[in-house]
């Protein structure tokens, strides 16, 4: 399976703690990786996720743009090229600090995507 990003249609993140922010799957169980999903996440200008936790960690690397990262009550901002490991039930939010797109790989167990 060979695909392209700018190909794939975005899902909006309809969750009410989140603005504009939305995801795009890239691999999953439907693609054949049988225990987790590759996401994109884009959020735009002044852009969040929610600030939320759940019981699974996840992997993520920044693909573009300029991002805040907050976990538990740290603050830390990230660029293209920076990655993160963020541990199950731990507090976590990705905001855009830049003019432009924030775009992240986001890897979760398959029990994590919704």
């Amino acid at each position: 399976m060979i695909g392209n990003l700018s190909q794939l249609e975005g899902k909006p993140i309809s969750n009410p703690a989140a603005k504009n922010a939305s995801m795009k799957v890239l691999v999953s169980p439907a693609e054949g990786w049988m225990d987790h999903v590759m996401r994109v996440i884009e959020v735009e200008k002044d852009g969040y996720t929610p600030f939320h936790s759940h019981p699974w960690p996840h992997i993520n690397y920044v693909i573009e743009g300029n991002g805040e990262l907050k976990i538990g009550e740290t603050v830390t901002r990230v660029t293209a090229g920076s990655y993160a490991f963020v541990p199950g039930s731990t507090m976590h939010q990705f905001r855009n600090a830049g003019d432009g797109w924030f775009r992240f790989i986001c890897i979760v167990p398959k029990e994590g995507h919704q």
